[in-house]
């Protein structure tokens, strides 16, 4: 039995040279080798109580697939991920270990915990790199003669997708946009999640029996209430996303020059405007501002300095602390040279032309916490100043597109235009139509609107089972 490596801290990852990695699009960290992933392996108490595996919200076998990288058997750590989790390597890159899986280990308690992340990410990378990773795959046993329709192919969809073909349904998933993968492909940048593996997770389900029609818009090329009607599914899923952004409604926001994140990062992700190959504009000048805290926000900073931005400045209303991004996320940023506007909220972006020129901020400061315990940001009278920007990318939120709502008769959502649906089975206030991740929550985590794709699966196949 190999030794327990009583390390207090995580086996380190490789990554690029910031001052490098800040002029290209290559994935920045560049994963474990063997020896790495036995050593942090090793880390693992192997716990009788799992208390990592309640932290998963997909309920990854944690505990047993790290014994099987300690025993140097990766295709068996596999095998216990994918039992649960369809796309590993993705979560292993872009999932928030630190405040879900990683969060409740006993290792933790005295040092840092182990690296579940990247092990995942390792035992997935190992198996892709196998020519026949998206051909050897095992088909469903049983068949069962009922259609389910998947609207949207974002981490929801594929995941709900890829369970229910398991369970032997006739699955069909519609896109909108001309290649599947959702927020996977068009959110998410190529040096934080490369788009190969995204494709490979998709070609992968499509071998295993899953169809996907791609610039299929659900609501206009066809309805969901056609697609039950005359078209035979017997159960639909709707797992399109949030995709429309917010805007802070403060003066020159249509200025020339002013991105919602969702718009810049399209450009950049999905219509390859960090390839020289593809002729895709994206226009933003010397100093680019990004207002928003969250992930979406150092995604959208870091992508302007790789594309040639010489300054790129983080502006948000409150502290560090209280910064929704990842702490990865925030601290490479750092390390690429991104400056951080804290406690500042933008009041007005200034014009010239038609285009940016400035953005006109104000000195913002916490207040006491209040009874919900969290400390508001209050204006500093007369602290505004102007920071000179050529242009400005707004992340600060997205929600729900409206097509599906305003097109499916009896289908309520709520006040901020999510669908409503049992928390427990993804079913809505029609029957056959059940829906899950961000188009429900609003915007979310990637390894959230798995399990909310898993736990919408489970429930068709009772509801069609009935």
């Amino acid at each position: 039995m190999a030794k327990i490596n009583m390390t207090l801290v995580k086996t380190p990852m490789p990554e690029q040279d910031p001052m490098v990695r800040n002029c290209n699009f290559s994935e920045v960290s560049t994963g474990y080798t063997h020896q790495m992933a036995v050593e942090e392996a090793n880390r693992c108490l192997n716990c009788k109580h799992k208390p990592c595996v309640a932290g998963c919200p997909v309920n990854i076998d944690i505990p047993n697939f790290i014994k099987s990288i300690v025993n140097e058997n990766i295709e068996e750590a596999y095998n216990i991920i994918t039992k649960t989790n369809s796309l590993p390597a993705i979560c292993g890159r872009v999932c928030p270990q630190e405040s879900q899986c990683e969060l409740p280990c006993v290792r933790g308690i005295k040092g840092e915990p182990v690296a579940i992340g990247r092990l995942e990410r390792y035992v997935a990378d190992y198996m892709m790199a196998k020519e026949t990773f998206t051909t050897d795959v095992q088909k469903p046993s049983v068949k069962k003669n009922k259609k389910v329709a998947i609207v949207g192919s974002g981490p929801a969809g594929l995941a709900a997708a890829s369970d229910l073909c398991d369970m032997g349904y006739d699955v069909t998933i519609f896109e909108a946009l001309h290649k599947a993968g959702g927020v996977l492909v068009y959110g998410i940048p190529e040096f934080r999640l490369p788009k190969e593996i995204v494709s490979k997770e998709i070609e992968r389900l499509k071998t295993k029996g899953v169809k996907i029609l791609l610039n299929m818009v659900i609501g206009k090329t066809i309805s969901i209430a056609e697609l039950h009607d005359e078209e035979g599914f017997d159960a639909i899923f709707v797992g399109t996303g949030a995709g429309l952004p917010n805007f802070m409604n403060i003066p020159g926001e249509n200025l020339n020059g002013v991105y919602s994140a969702n718009e810049f990062l399209t450009r950049v992700n999905l219509m390859k405007a960090y390839d020289p190959a593809y002729d895709t504009p994206v226009y933003f000048g010397k100093h680019v501002a990004v207002v928003g805290g969250g992930n979406v926000a150092m995604d959208a900073a870091r992508a302007a300095k790789r594309l040639g931005a010489e300054h790129v400045s983080i502006v948000y209303r409150r502290s560090e602390k209280e910064m929704p991004a990842r702490i990865e996320e925030v601290h490479h940023a750092k390390q690429e040279g991104i400056d951080f506007h804290l406690l500042t909220n933008p009041t007005k972006i200034l014009g010239e032309k038609g285009w940016v020129k400035g953005m006109e901020c104000v000195k913002m400061q916490l207040s006491e916490p209040g009874p919900d315990g969290r400390r508001r940001p209050e204006v500093i009278p007369g602290s505004e100043y102007i920071l000179d920007v050529s242009s400005v990318i707004i992340a600060i939120g997205t929600s729900p597109n409206p097509l599906i709502k305003n097109t499916t008769s009896g289908l309520e959502t709520n006040k901020w235009g999510c669908i409503i649906a049992d928390q427990e089975t993804g079913q809505t206030t029609i029957p056959y139509i059940f829906a899950g991740g961000d188009v429900v929550t609003g915007a979310a985590t990637v390894i959230l609107a798995m399990g909310a794709g898993k736990k919408a699966a489970s429930a068709i196949d009772k509801y069609l089972d009935k």
